[in-house]
């Protein structure tokens, strides 16, 4: 998830909302964009997650002078552009926006910024103070960030690391690998002496962003706003679907969905490694396998030898966004901002990793605390935010649902990943053309 570049020109200019007046528009020029009117004591509608409700009731509960109206939906999960898909219908109705949406992806830039009123308020144009802003982790706000104007506040971030059974590790005497031909040599190793444990998985639609990503394939460089480029048939590519391959034919890398019920109970008790997101930590091995406590560590990140700098993927990690429809952008940016930079909610830790340093370092602490973990998981953790690889664009497209269907299909019948690159290749040329982008292939 990368840096959306080239803003049409047609966007930078002014947008006209409802009957503002021209010292309101002129007042705030310094935002990047013509406001509604405003009504500061005006209620400010919220668009969350099941995920994210308790940090708006958090918010709510610590703020009774801000009249909120708290709206429970999707988020966009799965692909659904249901974000996208109301405010357009907004956007011809006038009214009915939302002040602040809740989105489980970060590619609302990418048409937000420039759909015909400009659905989404600029941030870093004055709207929210640059001490905020700067207070982000380095790169959580490119994902959303258009010819230099971020749209979004990165609610939480999902860099990929290693994660290990240091007790097996231990035990059988393996050290911890840091590049992905290590990686690969302990898997034959794991292969041949303990057949049967696993060091990877390549059954959910989010691989790719973890082994392709990871190796800086080019199948979803966003280079314009409505510009990607599309070559699966790179070496980057070949060399991480080689990879996987080989590990499935060796049996070490699964290819049963990770919280599928097949999963954990076949092989949920014989995972030794698991290249994944930060969130793998709580949702799959405290929640889905219920490993025992004092068994996991958390590795750096998998890296290529030829990489310098060392990069990584990311799977997931929302973000808030801010209408510039709002009538009551204080109170919508003091919401934004709140739910952004606190690590816990009512005395509960936030599910996820945090995007804004701070709170990610309360949050890790409390990570700590609870004794979970064989050592600390800080240092990795940290590491890796400043790590992901910026060459992954957010498009309106899902890679996740074009990975399902032309490759997870694929494999199921038995083919290799090698062998379905091809097939990746024409069904991102499809979607992309399908929504406007035009795309540069090989």
């Amino acid at each position: 998830m990368t840096v959306v570049s080239a803003l049409l020109a047609a966007c930078s200019g002014g947008i006209s909302v409802g009957g503002g007046s021209p010292s309101l528009a002129d007042a705030n020029s310094k935002y990047g964009f013509r406001t509604a009117p405003q009504d500061a004591g005006g209620a400010i509608t919220v668009w969350v997650d099941s995920s994210r409700l308790p940090a708006a009731k958090a918010f709510e509960k610590a703020h009774p002078d801000v009249k909120v109206k708290i709206v429970s939906y999707d988020g966009g999960a799965n692909g659904s552009n249901t974000f996208k898909t109301k405010s357009h219908l907004y956007d011809r109705a006038g009214s009915g926006w939302p002040d602040v949406a809740f989105t489980t992806d970060n590619n609302a830039a990418s048409w937000g910024s420039l759909s015909g009123t400009g659905a989404l308020a600029p941030l870093n144009k004055g709207l929210v103070p640059s001490s905020t802003l700067d207070g982000f982790a380095t790169g959580a706000l490119a994902p959303c960030t258009v010819d230099g104007t971020a749209y979004c506040l990165r609610n939480d971030l999902a860099q990929n690391v290693l994660w290990y059974n240091k007790s097996l590790m231990d035990k059988w005497g393996y050290e911890v690998p840091t590049t992905w031909e290590q990686y690969e040599q302990l898997a034959d190793r794991v292969a041949a002496e303990h057949p049967g444990y696993i060091v990877g998985t390549a059954g959910d639609a989010w691989t790719p962003e973890i082994y392709m990503w990871g190796s800086q394939c080019p199948a979803n460089q966003v280079t314009a706003a409505k510009s990607v480029t599309v070559n699966t048939s790179d070496p980057t590519c070949l060399r991480a679907a080689k990879l996987i391959d080989r590990l499935i034919a060796n049996r070490t890398m699964s290819t049963l969905p990770l919280f599928g019920p097949e999963f954990a109970k076949e092989q949920g008790g014989k995972v030794l490694m698991l290249p994944g997101p930060s969130w793998y930590g709580g949702s799959v091995f405290q929640g889905a396998l219920r490993t025992p406590g004092g068994q996991i560590a958390v590795g750096a990140p998998l890296h290529w030898r030829d990489q310098n700098p060392p990069v990584t993927g990311s799977v997931g990690g929302g973000a808030w966004w801010i209408s510039s429809h709002s009538k009551n952008l204080t109170a919508a940016v003091r919401f934004a901002t709140w739910v952004t930079t606190h690590a816990s909610f009512d005395g509960k830790p936030a599910p996820t990793y945090p995007a804004h340093s701070a709170a990610a370092t309360q949050w890790l602490s409390a990570q700590q605390a609870g004794g979970y973990y064989a050592q600390d998981i800080a240092p990795p953790l940290v590491a890796a935010a400043g790590q992901v690889w910026p060459g992954w664009g957010s498009a309106e497209f899902s890679q996740e649902a074009l990975w399902a269907k032309s490759v997870q299909a694929g494999m199921v019948r038995g083919e290799s990943v090698e062998s379905l690159l091809p097939a990746w290749q024409k069904a991102i040329e499809q979607e992309a053309q399908v929504l406007g982008y035009r795309v540069r292939t090989p």
